[in-house]
């Protein structure tokens, strides 16, 4: 059940974006227990373009985009239990489901480490679309006891100016109370 639920929850993430500013800045998240940084001028996706760039019925907690849409960092805070020290059996779950289910994927890294006491785990992964292939950079953390998703994505021609930010992004990522 738990891997039914993070194969739909991680396809969610999967959207084609382009790139636009590069300057980023702290926020916080979930009264405070998530803290990250997010590129300069993005702000919450409105429902109109969540219901177009993210369908699914399990979308996102909350997108962050440009003003035109074509750059998003994605947050789920998902109903799936899962602690901090199950988040390597978390992790063999995802990079599984996604091998599974883009088998052309060209995959730079699929990793588990802490800091903080903060355990994570990382997908970075190219992944096709109808016209191009997408970088997928994705963070699987516990917060709160539920697993919680931070992805950032951009298509492949963008990948020199914006895979590098999206992975500060990534990097920036801390939990409270690890």
């Amino acid at each position: 059940m738990l891997a039914r639920a993070i194969l739909v929850v991680a396809i969610s993430f999967l959207a084609p974006v382009s790139a636009s500013s590069q300057d980023l800045a702290p926020r916080s998240f979930f009264d405070g227990r998530l803290t990250m940084l997010i590129p300069v001028g993005f702000e919450p996706m409105s429902e109109e373009m969540l219901s177009v760039k993210y369908p699914h019925e399990r979308r996102p907690t909350l997108v962050f985009t440009n003003p035109s849409g074509s750059v998003n960092v994605a947050l789920n805070h998902t109903q799936n239990r899962v602690l901090n020290d199950q988040v390597p059996e978390l992790h063999q779950a995802m990079d599984l489901m996604f091998r599974r289910l883009y088998p052309s994927a060209e995959w730079n890294r699929s990793e588990t480490g802490q800091r903080d006491g903060m355990r994570y785990s990382t997908l970075d992964l190219i992944t096709p679309a109808i016209d191009t292939e997408i970088r997928n950079i994705i963070l699987a953390v516990s917060l709160d006891g539920r697993m919680l998703l931070v992805s950032f994505n951009c298509v492949q021609e963008l990948e020199g100016k914006w895979a590098p930010l999206g992975q500060q992004i990534i990097d920036s990522v801390l939990v409270a109370g690890h």
